[in-house]
């Protein structure tokens, strides 16, 4: 079956880093664009950003963009977000997907706190 596992959160102090790991299976991940996702409490689940299958085209919201990098290892069927110059705003659970489909891992969860 399809499965997502996320890992790589943790607390960091604003202005720090962190790098969100995507595990998948049950599909041909070099097929598919792939996307992370994040939600903060009382939040509506927001996309974060997005790469093609190849690795070779992304996109970000406009809250993370220069500070975020997301990246992937088709041989290694994983996607990865970068995290730089984190704000407390960045808070929140995140998640990785097939772009377009409404399928979830339990996510991992970043807190960024003083």
């Amino acid at each position: 079956q399809v499965q997502f596992v996320e890992s790589g959160g943790g607390l960091v102090q604003p202005g720090g880093s962190l790098r969100l790991s995507c595990a998948a299976s049950g599909f041909t991940f070099s097929s598919r664009t792939m996307s992370w996702y994040r939600q903060a409490p009382g939040k509506e689940r927001e996309l974060v950003a997005v790469i093609s299958s190849s690795g070779g085209s992304t996109t970000y919201a406009d809250s993370v963009k220069g500070r975020f990098t997301i990246s992937r290892d088709n041989a290694k069927n994983s996607v990865y977000l970068q995290m730089n110059s984190l704000k407390p705003d960045d808070t929140a659970m995140y998640y990785c997907s097939r772009y377009g489909v409404d399928f979830w891992g339990k996510g991992t969860l970043v807190t960024v706190s003083s």
